[in-house]
């Protein structure tokens, strides 16, 4: 008997309590990853989430993004020291 109320008292107080223990779904970090065009913009960010990315800090969509950016910017700097501009 005793049992059986304490697992009433601990179910009722699990659901009483669950929006107090819960994260709200803002606060969870689920952010999008940057875009290429952001980091085309910001080339000396993206060369930072690019080495973190070798560093395993970093994951995802973002790393391939930043890589992207860099890799775009740089054959275009080679471009146009080849093409004497």
């Amino acid at each position: 008997m005793i049992a059986i109320v304490a697992l009433v008292i601990g179910f009722g107080s699990g659901f009483v309590l669950r929006p107090v223990l819960l994260p709200g779904a803002d606060a969870v970090g689920s952010s999008e990853p940057r875009g290429t065009q952001y980091f085309e913009a910001n080339l000396d960010e993206a060369r930072q989430v690019i080495a973190q990315c070798r560093d395993g800090m970093v994951r995802g969509a973002e790393c391939a993004n930043a890589d992207i950016a860099v890799a775009e910017a740089d054959g275009k700097a080679n471009f146009d020291a080849f093409m004497g501009r």
